[in-house]
């Protein structure tokens, strides 16, 4: 029964769930999750599309969301945050994601190691030949 269920998360893809814990607070907007292809779900922070909220993330996976009208995160690109923010390549991002429709950062900042940040990363691209 739990490989059906599994193998069914999987078909459903990279998604956002909202965080029912939070649905009657205020700040309920700061906070979301996505599930990733694997299933496993990654709590993350929800933040403004601006480069000085970008150059301040350090060991992170960064993934740049667009909303659409009906309220739907979609993920137009997820990126690694390393330990020492470069400004030129972070602004190159940011403008790039902005071209493509992005209007917020979604940060998630639990994964203690690099590896495990690169298989959070790998698990939140829904298709991994085609992100950058």
């Amino acid at each position: 029964m739990r490989d059906l269920r599994n193998d069914r998360m999987r078909r459903a893809g990279v998604r956002e769930e909202r965080l029912r814990a939070t649905a009657g607070l205020r700040s309920s907007s700061t906070l979301s999750s996505w599930r990733g292809l694997s299933g496993r779900r990654y709590i993350v922070g929800v933040h403004p599309l601006e480069l000085n909220e970008l150059l301040e993330v350090t060991d992170a996976v960064i993934l740049a969301v667009h909303r659409d009208e009906g309220g739907t995160g979609h993920v137009v690109d997820s990126v690694l945050a390393g330990a020492e923010p470069s400004t030129e390549t972070r602004t190159r991002w940011l403008e790039r994601v902005q071209e493509r429709g992005a209007s917020e950062l979604h940060i998630h900042r639990l994964a203690d190691t690099e590896a495990r940040r690169r298989e959070i990363l790998a698990d939140l691209r829904e298709n991994a030949d085609h992100a950058s």
